[in-house]
């Protein structure tokens, strides 16, 4: 019988489990649930010794970061990888719970979905086996979702803002259709606005303040890599339609060598 990863998520409320955890199990993880109390979450982890923990950082009792700590001291044999969720965060707070051993963090409300994607991606480059459904639509190379997902995290795009998931559809809109990059407001806002059910302007807006937001907390390094030139003369951060350019050349030149 094939072994699956074992998610206990810290939220057993009935329409957790019949909606985002339904998406969870969907994607062929062995779900259970735990309360969001921080004290039965780390008596459920020593019971069932899952692979991945999606916990809560602020819970009754102990919150998320007192549970990871908890784990390594109690459990040192089990480690399992945590994922936290926080519907409040700061550059500070991020960091804090990265460094107390989080392997990703969250913020509510999220999209199961991807959540869903990025933990199997977290897995799979932690060495699990990942379930043959998984690999069998997955491949060897990450769906471009991922991708994309990848380098606006690594960017330091926060995925609770609207921008950051225009962002995103309108990067795969340019590498599925590059011309459209010569047409952002005519086609390109337009088109993820008709998607989200809002105004091409609305788009254009959070998408600038995606960027500006990565340009204040984001990873200099990572930037550089990405952005040279713009960071080192004087124009600053790059304008939209460069941002997307930018990224969707990468990823297209990355799948026509690969």
């Amino acid at each position: 019988m094939e072994k699956r990863i074992k998610l206990l998520i810290a939220n057993d409320s009935a329409e957790f489990r019949s909606d985002a955890g339904r998406v969870f199990e969907n994607s062929g993880l062995e779900v259970s649930y735990a309360p969001k109390d921080g004290m039965k979450l780390l008596e459920k982890i020593e019971t069932a010794s899952p692979d991945v923990v999606l916990s809560n950082l602020f819970m009754p009792r102990l919150d998320g970061i007192g549970v990871m700590k908890a784990v390594r001291s109690k459990i040192p044999e089990h480690q399992p990888m945590f994922i936290i969720i926080s519907n409040f965060t700061s550059p500070t707070l991020e960091r804090e719970v990265m460094m107390s051993g989080a392997s990703y963090f969250a913020i509510a409300p999220f999209d199961a979905a991807d959540l869903s994607d990025r933990i199997l991606q977290l897995c799979s480059m932690n060495g699990m086996q990942l379930p043959k459904t998984q690999q069998a639509s997955s491949g060897e190379e990450p769906s471009l979702k991922i991708q994309v997902t990848e380098i606006l995290h690594q960017i330091g795009v926060p995925a609770h803002i609207k921008g950051y998931h225009y962002l995103r559809d309108s990067i795969i809109m340019a590498i599925e259709t590059p011309d459209i990059i010569n047409a952002v407001t005519k086609q390109l806002y337009p088109g993820v606005a008709k998607r989200y059910g809002t105004t091409a302007s609305r788009v254009e807006r959070a998408i600038r303040h995606a960027i500006e937001v990565a340009w204040d907390r984001g990873d200099v390094d990572v930037l550089n890599s990405y952005f040279g030139y713009t960071i080192h003369n004087t124009r600053g951060k790059p304008t939209n339609s460069e941002f997307i350019a930018m990224i969707s050349d990468r990823l297209r030149l990355h799948m026509k060598t690969a």
